[in-house]
């Protein structure tokens, strides 16, 4: 960080996306101010910000922007499907566009704000493979009570369907499933049930962040499950905690849409960044 931003302070943005919500860093002029322990700082809801996941806007050569993702636990998140449609939303707003680019750990991908103001993005084809999502067992016959289904979408996911997904103790079982040793990397873990024909109610455990209100990829990879398991059909509405979302599984990827909302817009002081720089 140059001195210019250690004496003024941080700039950020607070957003979420159906209850899922984030801390947004510009760093496009350059500076990288994001370490794990500032991260930790940050999410931090009772000493710092608060969020499930920081997202920090990077500039790319072949796209409009790029995106890079923290958990609230200081550790790195491959994907994250309703931080994007946030930020994507944001900067078409300073763009002056209903469409744009940008590109993250998944490569290329492509947003855009529909008529009725949703904004949608393509999270990519889905990881089937075990060795992509990854996991140490046939993706679609895990050993593990409750016959689950593993999806990747950038990260993994462990997808479980129950008859009543609001019955679920997820704070008893997510953390045992997140750390189950088949998943190398650890993992997510999302516990739906079929409502009404190609409609789920969902809840999730997020690697690195515990319980969410959304999770964007988490919802991608249930309605991928959902469809490869014959509950429903490629194009999906998903309830989760905090919302609505939709899920369109393509030809050309895996589409999420929903809504996004600007919180706030603040600075973190200097005096904040500088005890998180002294944090081990």
């Amino acid at each position: 960080m140059n001195v210019q931003s250690a004496l003024s302070g941080l700039p950020f943005m607070k957003m979420h996306g159906a209850g899922n919500d984030f801390v947004v860093i510009d760093a496009r002029s350059g500076d990288d101010p994001v370490t794990p322990a500032l991260a930790r700082a940050i999410g931090d809801r009772h000493r710092g910000v608060g969020f499930d996941q920081l997202a920090v806007i990077r500039p790319s050569e072949s796209a409009d922007f790029t995106l890079e993702f923290w958990n609230s636990d200081g550790s790195r998140a491959g994907a994250c499907g309703n931080a994007t449609r946030c930020v994507s939303d944001w900067m078409m707003g300073q763009l002056g566009r209903d469409s744009l680019s940008l590109t993250t750990e998944r490569g290329t991908l492509f947003a855009r704000r529909r008529a009725d103001g949703l904004v949608s993005v393509n999270m990519g084809a889905p990881i089937l493979e075990a060795a992509g999502i990854p996991v140490l067992a046939d993706p679609m016959a895990l050993p593990i009570e409750g016959d689950p289904v593993a999806v990747g979408m950038g990260n993994p996911h462990c997808i479980f369907f129950v008859p009543d997904a609001e019955a679920v103790d997820l704070t008893g079982i997510g953390p045992r499933i997140e750390h189950h040793p088949l998943f190398p990397e650890r993992t997510n873990v999302e516990f739906a049930s079929l409502t009404a024909p190609d409609h789920l109610r969902m809840r999730v455990w997020e690697r690195g962040a515990g319980v969410t209100l959304a999770c964007g990829s988490g919802t991608c990879a249930t309605a991928v499950a959902a469809c490869l398991k014959g509950l429903t059909g490629r194009h999906v509405i998903v309830d989760v905690d905090g919302g609505r979302l939709e899920v369109d599984w393509r030809e050309d990827g895996v589409w999420l849409t929903g809504p996004t909302a600007m919180v706030f817009e603040s600075r973190l002081p200097a005096a904040f960044l500088a005890r998180a720089a002294e944090t081990p």
